[in-house]
């Protein structure tokens, strides 16, 4: 990021600790910063904080120190701007409304006017294959397609930023592959700074321009890596690529030593394509 550029989020000194009869430092000093238009992936162990991360930059959870900043400036609350995926899709959605009245209540709740808010939704239902199911139920759909619809109800909100928590973990292999496709398709057309978490190292690589490796908690970044692979990516090609293989070995040599309690090295570079 340039010293010009704002940055759409921006995470500074970020501490989190659950308090209790035992209390639990989840992320001790996480900092770390996302251009507008970028999307970056977080991966990490299993335990690392990477959903309290989220839950933190999304206003849902109040940090134990440091702070989040969306545009410059300080998230208190979820913000207006911002929208979240999560990785239950089926707990997301009101299974009594229909595809379309999913899509469209955030848009009610923020005021949106009638007219405008079909707009939004033919627009968004249009952009994840779904307009031919806007009076479906999410009960009547397969998995992949429940995603897409919660996918599209974020879309329509228009966000500057789209945070997604593991979105494609519960569905099968052939769709996680669709889908990775469609976030990417959506990403180059509308423009969105997106944050994606995830298990899945391929995954990671395959989507973002950047991935944040993680320590297991107390969670700091163990290695900022800048992935140089082409703008146009397919599932076949770009994952032949002798480059995605040493992204692929570099960041997992990272999550294992994260997980066998290795911090980060004093100083931190980036891949070179």
């Amino acid at each position: 990021m340039t010293s010009q550029t704002t940055a759409a989020v921006e995470v500074r000194h970020l501490k989190k600790v659950y308090e209790g009869k035992r209390s639990f430092e989840a992320i001790r000093d996480l900092s770390f910063a996302v251009d507008p238009g970028e999307l970056v992936c977080i991966v990490g162990p299993s335990g690392a904080g990477k959903t309290t991360l989220l839950k933190c930059i999304a206003g849902l959870l109040r940090p134990s120190g440091g702070e989040v900043l969306l545009d410059g400036g300080a998230v208190s609350g979820p913000p207006e701007q911002m929208a979240v995926v999560f990785q239950e899709y089926g707990r997301s959605l009101f299974p009594w409304l229909t595809v379309r009245a999913n899509v469209e209540l955030p848009l009610k709740q923020k005021g949106v006017p009638a007219k405008r808010r079909a707009e939004l939704t033919d627009r968004a239902l249009e952009a994840v294959g779904l307009a031919d199911f806007g009076s479906s139920h999410p009960w009547q759909l397969s998995g992949g397609m429940q995603q897409r619809v919660a996918i599209a109800r974020a879309v329509a909100y228009e966000p500057e930023v789209l945070l997604m928590d593991e979105p494609f973990a519960a569905v099968d292999a052939q769709t996680r592959a669709d889908l990775e496709d469609l976030v990417r398709k959506l990403w180059a057309d509308l423009g969105m700074t997106i944050l994606f978490i995830t298990h899945d190292i391929d995954e990671s690589i395959y989507l973002g321009q950047r991935v944040l490796a993680l320590s297991s908690a107390p969670t700091v970044v163990m290695e900022d890596v800048t992935i140089d692979l082409p703008a146009e990516r397919d599932q076949l090609t770009t994952r032949a690529l002798p480059a995605f293989a040493d992204y692929r070995t570099r960041i997992y040599g990272q999550i294992q030593l994260a997980k066998a309690g290795g911090r980060p090295a004093p100083v931190v570079q980036t891949v070179a394509g």
